[in-house]
């Protein structure tokens, strides 16, 4: 659930705490932040969760098993899956979500998904809406096939090809017009079930399933949505220009994915994964 392609650099402490600072590459990592507004983030985008049920239930936690939530958020879902008996340890790249989830009572550490110093320690790795965000799927992958044990089980869903076109599309436009504004640069990736599953085998993962998925999302505003999801893209950018961006956006957007009858309707694809570590 990170918000840009954010990395990782250093970490407090993990677990019990035998586990080693992480090195080498992580120490190379540029130091950047990756600050988010929980309460913020579920008034607007509570659907990010509630829709990811079905993804929980594939995961199908049994009772002593310990499961890494990457890209945890707040604790939401890390809170469905305890409730089977699981152990759940959240990683999440924003601290402030971390905090949340820790006050739910979960488990839960900063840290990134390239960079996991767990070895053949868990059950099963569970990631929901986070992993567009990582554009090393190699890396994520190999660091997941790291962390389970033999027969470990890694069931995720996050953005697939062809996810939000018309949204990105729109951005590229808005920042084609606007020189000022500097080169667009797409925070995301999005790969097709047959790239994903071409990964995952090559990381030593038998995939059982793999699907993309069309999820047309309502949103209550598109303006909300670019506030939240858009910040890496716009960072830059001084208040005045971020206002023009999101009206932009709006103009464009309205002629796509939004109707009176309907409102505003996400064009989300997501891709939905199940596989196991041989």
């Amino acid at each position: 659930m990170a918000a840009y392609v954010v990395y990782f650099c250093i970490l407090n402490y993990w677990c019990d705490g035998n586990h080693p600072p992480l090195q080498n590459k992580e120490e190379k990592m540029k130091k950047e932040t990756n600050q988010w507004n929980p309460k913020e983030y579920n008034k607007h985008t509570a659907f990010v969760s509630q829709l990811a049920l079905p993804v929980v239930e594939l995961l199908n936690p049994q009772k002593g098993e310990r499961i890494l939530d990457a890209g945890c958020g707040d604790g939401t879902l890390a809170v469905e899956i305890e409730k089977y008996g699981a152990k759940v340890v959240g990683v999440d790249m924003s601290s402030e979500m971390i905090e949340a989830c820790k006050a739910k009572g979960i488990e839960a550490y900063v840290g990134s998904i390239i960079a996991l110093p767990y070895v053949n320690e868990f059950d099963a790795v569970f990631s929901n809406a986070m992993l567009h965000w990582v554009h090393d799927a190699e890396g994520a992958i190999d660091n997941i096939a790291k962390t389970l044990k033999k027969g470990g089980r890694f069931v995720a869903e996050y953005g697939g090809e062809g996810n939000a076109n018309y949204i990105v599309s729109a951005m590229k436009e808005v920042f084609s017009k606007h020189p000022e504004f500097g080169v667009f640069q797409n925070p995301w990736y999005f790969p097709s079930d047959e790239e994903y599953k071409s990964l995952l085998e090559s990381s030593g993962f038998e995939v059982k399933y793999i699907a993309l998925i069309p999820r047309p999302t309502p949103m209550d505003d598109i303006v909300y949505w670019l506030d939240i999801f858009a910040n890496g893209i716009t960072e830059h950018l001084n208040k005045e220009q971020f206002e023009v961006f999101k009206s932009e956006c709006r103009d464009i957007l309205v002629n796509t994915i939004y109707s009176e009858d309907e409102g505003w309707i996400l064009d989300y694809v997501r891709l939905r994964v199940e596989a196991v570590k041989r």
